[in-house]
């Protein structure tokens, strides 16, 4: 009776049979593809689901978490000083301000702003040139006082702009946004009524607007 056949079975150089390790490849290769899938499926649905992302740590509703500040001066008392109107006023309340220093503003970014309309009409976003003007407007109160002339109707003073240095557009402003917009008085010349000022805008904690402003004060033509 001869001996059995032993099976002719090669190991790789850690031992492993070669059927096995065909197996193991194969499992490897499975598990790869669900990964991947799972990997697209995961972004394809996450974007619309935020809501734990954004709910608030102390456990308040979303909708009731949102910051409101209270206003130093609001939308009444902004047009005592500012001579600015629609479409053009772009300052809708200040929150922080200590008059000949700085202040804080904001301004609601709304799908109805008229600039919308051409910029652009598949993309909206908020010109830059605009976040500067907004700012340039908070300058103005900085500046202005609507008590100087006495008579309760708002000071008589004006600014224009003198020029704008060292500018940058950091980040889009797109409807649904909220700017705000500090701007600091960095110098100010009384004799020729010229101030030198600082602005940022903010959406959130992002920088989307920095510039250094030039204002030139002068008196409002009888």
């Amino acid at each position: 009776m001869s001996a059995p056949r032993s099976l002719n079975v090669r190991s790789s150089a850690r031992g492993t049979p070669r059927a096995s390790r065909g197996a193991s490849a194969r499992s490897t290769t499975r598990e790869a593809r669900h990964s991947r899938h799972a990997l697209i499926y995961a972004a394809s649905t996450s974007v619309t689901d935020t809501s734990v992302a954004a709910a608030p740590e102390a456990g308040l509703p979303i909708e009731k978490a949102g910051p409101n500040f209270t206003p130093v001066l609001d939308a009444c008392a902004i047009q005592q000083i500012l001579p600015h109107r629609y479409p053009f006023l772009l300052v809708d309340k200040v929150i922080e301000m200590e008059r000949g220093s700085h202040a804080v503003a904001v301004k609601n970014v709304s799908m109805n702003e008229q600039f919308f309309t051409g910029h652009f009409p598949q993309r909206p976003i908020m010109p830059g040139v605009l976040q500067v003007e907004a700012m340039a407007q908070v300058g103005g109160l900085v500046l202005l006082d609507e008590a100087e002339d006495g008579d309760g109707t708002g000071t008589k003073q004006q600014f224009f702009f003198g020029g704008v240095d060292s500018c940058r557009f950091r980040k889009p402003v797109v409807p649904g946004d909220v700017l705000h917009m500090k701007v600091e008085l960095i110098k100010l010349q009384k004799r020729f009524g010229i101030a030198k000022m600082k602005g940022t805008c903010y959406v959130g904690e992002d920088v989307t607007c920095e510039a250094e402003l030039m204002l030139v004060l002068g008196k409002e033509e009888s």
